[in-house]
């Protein structure tokens, strides 16, 4: 018996309120070819969209700026109108896939939202992230987690992935560091079990 591999790819997905709103959020979703599960939790913005409007769209994107000020932000970014679901397509991403919702399981903490994919397109060649982007990635993680992490665990962890940015990085990546280094530095925990309220992506 041949057993599927769960793949979760990193992307930015965009999702649009009743009232017109954008919502910009990093999220790593289940990928396949026809079928993509999201799983955002229930109190984020991208929760309540896609649940009124049973559509989003996922952005593949080489800027890891855009997923540090995701993480930590509602950004604003240009975006085109998507070709056949109510949403938006970043309008620099390399490719992008339209959802429809299929079914929503509500199961607190995080929902599982399954969805088709209606219609794909590809702007721009994606050529990987190198380890300088992969550890920006790892510290946009982090930064939607300081309140649920150790201080020590999330300093020590900062402190190994800025030394791969220093050695690897160019401008957008140091850029998109010093970004997330400053937000987590400020945002942590004073001391042990003293947690900030979250606004979760």
């Amino acid at each position: 018996m041949i057993l599927s591999v769960l793949v979760i790819i990193e992307s930015i997905v965009t999702t649009v309120a009743v009232d017109g709103r954008v919502n910009i959020a990093p999220m790593g979703v289940e990928w396949g070819e026809d079928v993509i599960v999201l799983k955002p939790f229930l109190e984020t913005a991208t929760f309540r969209n896609v649940s009124a409007t049973r559509s989003a769209v996922v952005n593949i994107t080489d800027d890891v700026r855009v997923f540090a000020r995701a993480a930590i932000s509602n950004p604003e970014y240009p975006t085109v109108p998507a070709a056949v679901v109510r949403g938006v397509v970043l309008a620099d991403c390399c490719a992008w896939r339209e959802l429809e919702v299929r079914s929503i399981d509500p199961t607190p903490p995080r929902s599982r939202i399954e969805t088709a994919v209606v219609h794909r397109g590809v702007r721009r060649e994606f050529i990987g992230f190198n380890r300088a982007r992969h550890a920006v990635l790892e510290a946009a993680i982090y930064a939607t987690r300081v309140h649920l992490l150790e201080r020590a665990f999330v300093q020590s962890e900062m402190a190994r992935l800025q030394v791969i940015v220093d050695k690897t990085a160019g401008d957008q990546e140091r850029e998109a560091m010093a970004l997330l280094a400053e937000h987590i530095r400020t945002t942590l925990p004073n001391q042990e079990g003293v947690h900030r309220d979250d606004a979760r992506r």
